[in-house]
């Protein structure tokens, strides 16, 4: 629904009331004001940087009559003020008010507020400086102008400066009613993400879930499309968060990200955090289809790819390893979505570049998760939060429950296929040996079709040689196997350990079961379901 009103006309702005924390462009745009006519009122540290820019400046406690009190929490909380501000222009019992108390109109306000979310941020910030940086006087301000936008102009971003003195260059200081608008909708979204933000930081005291969670978001980027073409798509990143999902990311070539494109990469990103050494990650339909360690960047790569050749095409890849000529060169002979990596060689990047739509980024610093970070999943009608999924688990924490124990290349192997089953889409099933991946089993209702899908996967992908490399490997569940039917399908394909949280009410049957096949098992006695 169209809520701007198509008969409200422009508006002349004669006076402007200025008071920011944030100072960028303050004196160009006031500069502008002023060459227009308009006469500026403004507030403490603000009008004084007006003055040195050499403006004339009316105080607002001058043009209220009421000095500045405690401390400056009280300065511009008058009435003279608001009803200078909320007056319907169009409205002659308004005016008459106005004229009757001697109260001249303001028809422009720019305000930015106290800096909240980035005093909170500091580690040393007490209680009381906190409070201190909470605005009142300021959002006040922007809601009674925002309300009254058919009259009154609101700016609360240093970026839209420009754009309105150019405006009112162009229509001899007018505003137009859409650009007025427009700048409300901003005015209301930052109050907003404003009390969100003092929301949550109140909330920190009492409870990780309180009764009211109040959230704010700000787009980061418009995407190609969403899940399908037909679907519009945008990415935001939570206000207040140290990092996002393209935090240290640089786009070099290729297309805008779809909404896909996100989620897969992103998916890349947290799992590759989680290796040692050179290692690639291979991403299709958010799960891993490829995941191994190498000697080189190239070798990480072809090991990964080599996994299920078939779902690596069209992936979205992430390489820890600056990607050099060879590497590229492999890379170029398959389609890939997304390509991350540290860097690139010069005549790598244009190997590359020669297929015109990948994606190319380059990957600075991942990012470590944000402890205050949610995991939140939509549900119609509202949201599911959750505490982020933790770390992986340490070998010390782990428990061997079968009479075989494993040697120390069995535990590498098991670790390693623990890591990448941690990031696949329950029910989820890893086969890995030697530092890569033979065969990945995601998203299943059957444990048991999970775990026999990956043997497909590793069997379709190398043929004749599959039962040599899934002699001796390590076979990973992400949750306990509620039957001895589930690692049995492993075993016999030549799996001969077995790594999973344990916790079932057969857990009895499933140990007895390795033990009669001399397999080794561990329990690492933490479940990480991906719904």
């Amino acid at each position: 629904m169209d809520n701007m009103d198509p008969t409200n006309g422009p508006v002349k702005v004669r006076r402007a009331l200025i008071s920011v924390s944030d100072k960028t462009g303050l004196a160009d745009f006031a500069k502008g004001l002023a060459d227009l006519g308009v006469e500026i009122l403004s507030t403490g540290g603000t009008a004084r940087a007006l003055r040195d820019a050499g403006l004339t400046v009316i105080d607002v406690s001058e043009f209220t009559g009421q000095r500045e009190i405690m401390d400056g929490r009280v300065k511009t909380l008058h009435p003279k003020i608001y009803a200078g501000l909320l007056a319907r222009r169009s409205d002659p019992a308004h005016m008459e008010v106005l004229t009757e108390e001697e109260i001249p109109p303001i028809d422009l306000v720019c305000v930015n507020l106290y800096p909240f979310e980035q005093t909170i941020a500091r580690e040393d910030v007490g209680p009381q400086e906190a409070i201190e940086n909470i605005d009142i006087g300021g959002p006040t301000m922007i809601r009674a102008a925002a309300k009254n936008h058919e009259d009154v102009v609101v700016l609360v971003k240093p970026e839209c400066y420009d754009a309105v003195i150019e405006e009112m260059n162009q229509t001899e200081g007018e505003v137009s009613a859409s650009t007025r608008h427009w700048l409300a909708n901003e005015a209301f979204a930052q109050t907003a993400r404003y009390d969100a933000a003092i929301s949550a930081w109140f909330s920190e005291s009492y409870e990780a879930f309180p009764e009211h969670r109040v959230l704010a978001f700000e787009k980061q980027l418009d995407l190609s499309y969403g899940e399908n073409p037909h679907q519009r798509a945008a990415l935001y990143s939570q206000v207040g968060l140290d990092s996002n999902v393209l935090t240290g990311m640089s786009k070099h070539h290729g297309k805008a990200l779809s909404f896909n494109n996100v989620l897969d990469l992103d998916a890349c990103r947290k799992l590759l955090a989680d290796l040692e050494g050179p290692a690639c990650v291979i991403v299709k339909h958010n799960n891993p289809c490829g995941v191994a360690l190498g000697d080189s960047g190239l070798d990480a790569y072809e090991r990964a790819r080599d996994c299920d050749p078939v779902s690596a095409f069209g992936g979205v890849i992430a390489i820890n390893q600056v990607i050099d000529v060879p590497l590229a060169e492999a890379l170029h002979k398959n389609f890939v979505e997304v390509l991350v990596a540290p860097g690139y060689e010069p005549e790598a990047m244009e190997i590359l570049q020669q297929k015109e739509n990948i994606r190319i980024f380059t990957d600075e610093a991942p990012p470590f998760p944000d402890s205050r970070e949610k995991d939140i999943k939509r549900v119609r009608g509202g949201i599911l939060i959750q505490d982020r999924d933790g770390e992986v688990e340490q070998r010390e924490m782990m428990e061997v429950v079968t009479k075989a124990q494993p040697s120390e290349q069995a535990w590498i192997d098991m670790l390693f296929a623990w890591t990448v089953c941690r990031h696949v889409k329950s029910n989820a099933i890893v086969f890995a040996k030697d530092g890569v991946t033979l065969g990945i089993g995601a998203g299943q209702m059957s444990r048991v079709d999970s775990s026999r899908i990956a043997i497909e996967k590793c069997r379709d992908a190398h043929g004749d040689e599959a039962d040599d490399l899934l002699a001796g490997c390590a076979m990973a569940s992400d949750a306990f196997f509620p039957f001895a039917d589930g690692p049995m399908v492993g075993i016999e394909a030549g799996a001969t350990s077995v790594i999973q949280p344990g916790g079932s009410k057969r857990d009895g049957e499933v140990i007895e079961a390795c033990d009669e096949t001399e397999t080794a098992m561990v329990f690492t006695r933490h479940r990480h379901f991906r719904h």
